[in-house]
C-alpha cells in the first residue's frame, strides 16, 4: 500500500547566521566561521597543516617586523568582513595602513594579504567560497596552500577580480606581489618534520 508524503506547500528556508549569532554560540571549542550566512565548523587541523602553518607565519613574520610593515596573525582570530561572513584564515598580514580596522576582539574589514592552507575538510571552502569572499571584500593577496600535494597558488586582485599571480608544486620559490621581497623556498615550507 502506498501513503502519500505529507508536503509543506512553503519552501523551507536555510536560517541565515549572523555575528550576532556566531557570538551567542556555545564554547563547545570548537572552530566555527560564517560564510555567506553559512554556518560552518572547521575541524581541527592535521600535523603537516599546523607544521606548515608554523613555517609560513614564523617566516611571513619575520619579513614583516624586520621591514616594520604592519603584523601578522594565525587562527584563532575573527575577521568580520559583514554582518553574515566571519572567516578565520590560517594566517593574515594586516599593513599599517588598515591597522586602524583593528579592535581588541577582532578586525573588522578586510586584511591586506590571506593564507588558507588546505584540509581534506575544508578543501570546498577554501578553493572556492573563501576565495569569493576575499575577492569581493577586496583581499589583496590570496594563498593557497596544499600540504597533501605540496603546491602553492597566490592571487592578487586586480580590478576587483582575483588573477593567478604565481603557482609552484614541491620544488622552486613562490614571491608575494604584495610584499616586495618575501619569497617561500617549497622545499623547506614542506618538508616531514
Amino acid at each position: 500500500m502506498k501513503t502519500k508524503e505529507s508536503v509543506s506547500p512553503y519552501p523551507t528556508q536555510k536560517k541565515v547566521y549572523t555575528y550576532k549569532d556566531y557570538l551567542a554560540l556555545p564554547d563547545d571549542r570548537k572552530q566555527y566561521q560564517i560564510l555567506e550566512g553559512e554556518l560552518v565548523m572547521t575541524p581541527a587541523p592535521f600535523v603537516s597543516h599546523q607544521r606548515i602553518s608554523r613555517r609560513l607565519f614564523l617566516q611571513l613574520n619575520q619579513f614583516v617586523e624586520r621591514n616594520k610593515l604592519g603584523e601578522v596573525f594565525y587562527s584563532p582570530f575573527d575577521i568580520v568582513l559583514s554582518n553574515t561572513n566571519v572567516l578565520q584564515p590560517d594566517i593574515l598580514f594586516l599593513s599599517n595602513e588598515h591597522k586602524k580596522l583593528l579592535t581588541e576582539k577582532n578586525l573588522r574589514g578586510a586584511p591586506d594579504l590571506v593564507v588558507e592552507i588546505i584540509s581534506p575538510s575544508t578543501a570546498y571552502y577554501d578553493l572556492f567560497d573563501k576565495k569569493e569572499i576575499y575577492q569581493k571584500f577586496g583581499v589583496k593577496e590570496y594563498w593557497l596552500v596544499d600540504p597533501k600535494k605540496e603546491w602553492i597558488e597566490i592571487y592578487t586582485l586586480e580590478e576587483g577580480s582575483y588573477q593567478l599571480h604565481q603557482r609552484a608544486r614541491k620544488t622552486g620559490t613562490v614571491q608575494s606581489k604584495l610584499l616586495n621581497g618575501f619569497r617561500v623556498e617549497l622545499i623547506e615550507l614542506f618538508k616531514k618534520a
